[in-house]
């Protein structure tokens, strides 16, 4: 399953880092509907707000289906056809979606054929490995970083050259209170079966079927590259069931422990996705400003060996560019730490 996540960039940064092509090869930059709106987080949870990609067909019919645009969502899906006044008292939950019965439950199956498909986008995710003493490790879950990525933007860089995001297929719809008022635009994540590779770190939901008793664990449906997130939005010319085959489990991820900072959704700072070491005396702790933690970070680190790609826990893939041993992805990831300024480091009320 996914139940966290973090998005960071900043509104205009999230758009350079969402260019695409059109129908005729030009670079674009998605447009923000309602981009006000839209707060960074190192700890978004569900009823949370977050940004996804979608087509602007869907806000504007004349609209070329190709064109995307950015906006912010409720995370936990609202059906269209819900009458109570309150979204909130909802029943059940609806923060992700099963791939397997997406098309048999009418919360999803409607908006599905209609052909509101979305892309929820993040930093990456969290997940939490069950330990023998009774605890859970949170690891942070992302696409492998490009050695070439820059902490810094150059000025008048198009281009983007930062942060890879994670992009995670979602279903959205529209709701309208009854009473009448503003339309909630909300938004669920597909899961899919885990790869065995990560067993270890999803907690193993034991399922009745008619053979008897299995065990499973979920992760978030990812969209690996440019032609699936084309496909998956365009829904005026991929059919659904063209574009559910995108449904698929993927290993091109890498994963680090981080501190146990990160479990109160409410702490909303860079601590949540900073890379630790296991068993270390030492662990990044709250603090009012993220300087103190960087500064905890770059001392802890001092007098060490470089850690490698292959020395941090990860599913293997043969899409991983080589990586270089002065630069990983942690490593990068520790340099966008240091900037700051975006998103400003403070608590945040999901």
């Amino acid at each position: 399953m996914c139940g966290r996540t973090a998005c960071s960039l900043g509104a205009e940064n999230l758009r350079r880092a969402c260019a695409y092509r059109d129908s005729r090869g030009r670079r674009r930059q998605p447009d923000w509907i309602r981009g006000e709106r839209y707060r960074p987080s190192y700890n978004k949870g569900p009823q949370s707000s977050g940004p996804v990609l979608l087509s602007r067909r869907h806000l504007q019919q004349d609209a070329d289906s190709l064109e995307r645009v950015l906006m912010d969502m409720r995370w936990g899906l609202i059906p269209s056809w819900f009458k109570n006044d309150d979204p909130s008292k909802m029943q059940f939950n609806t923060s992700n979606c099963r791939s397997d019965t997406m098309l048999k439950k009418s919360s999803y199956k409607g908006p599905l054929l209609k052909g509101k498909r979305c892309v929820v986008l993040a930093d990456g995710f969290y997940e939490w490995q069950q330990q023998k003493s009774g605890g859970k490790q949170p690891y942070f879950i992302y696409f492998p970083q490009s050695k070439d990525a820059e902490a810094e933007e150059k000025e008048g860089d198009e281009e983007w050259r930062g942060w890879r995001l994670l992009t995670m297929a979602g279903i959205f719809d529209c709701w309208e209170p009854p009473a009448g008022g503003e339309t909630l635009y909300t938004y669920t994540i597909i899961t899919v079966d885990a790869s065995k590779d990560v067993s270890f770190i999803h907690h193993r939901q034991v399922r009745a079927w008619r053979g008897g008793c299995r065990a499973e664990g979920r992760m978030p449906a990812i969209l690996d590259g440019d032609e699936a997130i084309r496909k998956w939005l365009d829904f005026a010319e991929v059919p659904t069931q063209e574009a559910i085959k995108l449904i698929q489990p993927t290993e091109n991820i890498v994963f680090h422990p981080v501190s146990t900072f990160v479990n109160n959704v409410r702490n909303n700072a860079p601590e949540c996705i900073t890379p630790i070491e296991l068993g270390a005396k030492k662990e990044v702790k709250a603090t009012p400003s993220s300087k103190t933690m960087l500064g905890w970070l770059k001392n802890s680190q001092e007098g060490s060996p470089q850690k490698k790609e292959n020395d941090l826990p990860r599913w293997t893939s043969q899409f991983i560019h080589s990586s270089s041993p002065k630069k990983t992805s942690a490593d990068i990831l520790q340099q966008w730490l240091r900037k700051e300024g975006e998103p400003a480091a403070k608590k945040h009320k999901a």
